[in-house]
């Protein structure tokens, strides 16, 4: 029987595999037009090396990061395959997560992915998205909503985080090249990192009716 764990990779993968042209499209304004290709590359190559009664989510997320490390190519390779080890890391022999468990996942992403791309909010980058979702995650937890409301604010997070990289220029990265001609274009690690939590939200709401 499939793991909750491993149904949220699936859910996932399902999700980048819908968004692969829309993400090389973004990709091919700003960058290599190879970023939807190498996460359905990824996380197509992640659920097929999964176990998929592995109990421990630990274990998951810490074979999902050396996959994505060693299966997808350009920055978002390095940069998703940290986020999901040290997400791993934060959670160790856990079999179930309360919120304050999946802040402390988030948080461990988000410093992997920081350190490992040495960026931060502003730049035009996954992080714009993330480090604001994280934020907003953590209070709704400390406020004493549930874990639905939580998947809901970081979803709503994300896409005003989409939005933000439009409007400013690129720092980091290939786009940085481009300088004011990235500004209008949207970051597809961002965007990548939105279609990830509206899949986890997606999966969460049909597990809950």
């Amino acid at each position: 029987m499939k793991t909750i764990i491993y149904q949220c990779m699936e859910e996932i993968n399902k999700k980048i595999e819908e968004n692969k042209e829309f993400l090389t499209e973004l990709d091919g304004a700003i960058g290599d037009a190879d970023h939807g290709i190498n996460m359905t590359r990824g996380f197509n190559e992640v659920v097929k090396q999964l176990p998929q009664e592995e109990e421990d989510i630990s274990v998951v997320l810490k074979k999902t990061g050396m996959v994505l490390l060693s299966k997808v190519g350009g920055a978002s390779g390095p940069l998703y395959g940290t986020a999901f080890l040290k997400a791993a890391g934060a959670v160790q022999g856990a079999t179930t997560l309360d919120g304050q468990q999946i802040a402390d996942m988030l948080e461990a992403a988000l410093n992997g992915i920081k350190y490992r791309g040495k960026a931060t909010v502003g730049e035009k980058t996954m992080v714009d998205a993330i480090e604001p979702a994280y934020i907003a995650f953590k209070e709704s937890q400390e406020q004493g909503k549930s874990i639905g409301e939580g998947l809901d604010i970081i979803c709503e997070e994300a896409r005003k985080a989409v939005e933000y990289t439009k409007t400013i220029r690129a720092t980091k990265g290939r786009a940085s090249y481009l300088g004011d001609r990235s500004i209008g274009h949207q970051d597809p690690g961002a965007t990548s990192f939105l279609i990830i939590c509206e899949a986890v939200n997606s999966l969460y709401k049909s597990m809950m009716k």
